[in-house]
């Protein structure tokens, strides 16, 4: 991002903040707060009124705001790509609102870039799996996240037994493994709880205001999750076409990756009481996967191949022999 950018970029968050700190806008821009310090400066030359109080942050004089921006090419098509992405990874409550916006968005544009967009639009096909669609919709529970608020969850857990009533604070939404999760600090369980979005009968925003959680930390928690403390590793060896698969499937909980000529090496984590099903899977794979590490798991495997293919056999026919007359 060039410096013109950044000060055009840098007034529109100001312009979305009521106050913000020297520290913020340097995390934000990736640059340092003495450069900070001098992009303020320059934008308050150029007449843009920011007020700076110490030991608060930096703020826009009340009344202020940037006259209508205008798109340029490559922001339009990202805004249309994005577009896509929602419709097809969130529900309807989330594609009506981003469709309206599109739109929005379009009428604004010059007459030359609309039509461009409207032809990007027209051939460009978001192919992934959407996700479960669930009784509460996904904006339901994005609204009650940036009310900062405690939610009381109807929430139906994996084990398909009769719903349980929760309190939890809200602190992230991720999408993974084709699925929205709300991460929470559960107030029952006492400690972080994953809960499928789809899987929420029902979610009510109550009116206590979430405690702070000053050593939480999304991406390490999932990071967590994803390889937690008490894991098995398993190496495999697969065709580089179908390494593709191998991430579908493993992708949170992948390691490391090595692709050698066409053949891939990939090193994935997985819970002790999932040895089995990580057998299965592998003997999906047939002779396209080959077991480097551990050898219990290929002994697995052989295993269940071998009862596999006993199963299978064709089963001997009995002929009945009939008396000679």
């Amino acid at each position: 991002m060039n410096r013109t950018d950044r000060l055009v970029s840098m007034v529109m968050l100001l312009q979305s903040r009521r106050v913000i700190t020297a520290a913020q806008l340097a995390e934000h821009f990736e640059i340092t707060e003495r450069t900070v310090y001098r992009d303020l400066a320059a934008l308050g030359e150029g007449g843009v009124p920011i007020v700076g109080e110490p030991g608060v942050g930096y703020s826009l004089m009340s009344g202020y705001c940037l006259p209508p921006v205008m798109f340029s090419p490559d922001e339009a098509f990202a805004f249309v790509t994005g577009g896509l992405l929602v419709e097809r990874m969130t529900d309807a409550s989330m594609r009506d609102a981003i469709r309206s916006a599109v739109s929005k968005v379009t009428a604004v544009l010059p007459v030359g870039l609309q039509g461009r967009v409207d032809r990007l639009r027209k051939t460009m096909v978001i192919g992934t799996r959407s996700p479960t669609k669930g009784t509460v919709p996904l904006s339901t529970v994005q609204r009650a996240m940036a009310e900062g608020c405690v939610l009381r969850l109807n929430y139906q857990g994996a084990a398909r037994g009769a719903p349980t009533e929760r309190l939890v604070e809200p602190l992230g939404l991720v999408f993974y493994l084709d699925h929205w999760h709300l991460i929470a600090w559960c107030q029952l369980r006492k400690d972080m709880r994953d809960f499928r979005v789809d899987r929420i009968i029902r979610c009510e925003t109550l009116p206590e205001p979430i405690p702070p959680h000053p050593d939480f930390n999304l991406n390490q928690h999932l990071a967590k999750c994803m390889v937690p403390e008490r894991s098995e590793f398993a190496v495999i060896e697969v065709p580089e076409n179908l390494l593709e698969s191998v991430r579908r499937f493993w992708g949170p909980t992948i390691i490391e990756e090595q692709i050698t000529g066409n053949r891939a090496r990939v090193r994935f984590a997985f819970r002790p009481e999932g040895f089995d099903y990580v057998a299965r899977w592998l003997l999906s794979l047939g002779t396209d996967a080959e077991i480097l590490s551990p050898a219990a798991l290929r002994v697995k495997v052989a295993a269940l191949a071998l009862a596999t293919a006993k199963h299978h056999q064709p089963k001997k026919s009995t002929r009945i022999k009939t008396p000679l007359t």
